[in-house]
């Protein structure tokens, strides 16, 4: 079998992206003297702790609707589009720890994104 290059990347990417949430937590559980298993503490753990959280959300949809519109569909537009989609957890996740208020614009691009993986996958399963 063999491993689609670029799909099999930008979905290393994700799983990076993600890693790099995990560790985010672990170093604001020491920062704010948050022990496991809580979940809450300052605003500023709790932001944290929220971007590793909904971006697991987000990668459970992702995942699946990005390689089933990478097989079925352009794979070279569904990886652009899985590229920006990490690209805007990124964002997502710099504004949100920085300030609540500014998690908008990476939370909605990524949405989009996968919300057009969707659409591939649909169209291209049925085409």
């Amino acid at each position: 079998m063999t491993i689609p290059v670029l799909p099999a990347v930008v979905t290393l990417a994700a799983a990076i992206v993600y890693q790099a949430t995990m560790f985010a937590v672990a170093f604001a559980r020491s920062q704010h003297k948050v022990k496991a298993p809580a979940t809450s503490g300052p605003e500023e753990f709790e932001r944290v702790l929220r971007v590793q959280q909904n971006t697991l959300e987000q990668m459970m949809f992702f995942l699946p609707v990005f390689w089933l519109a990478s097989l079925s569909s352009n794979t070279s537009v569904a990886c652009l589009i899985g590229f920006i989609w990490v690209g805007a957890r990124i964002a997502y996740g710099i504004g949100y720890w920085k300030a609540a208020k500014l998690r908008g614009p990476g939370f909605a691009i990524s949405l989009l994104a996968s919300a057009v993986l969707l659409v591939m996958a649909i169209v291209g399963l049925f085409n």
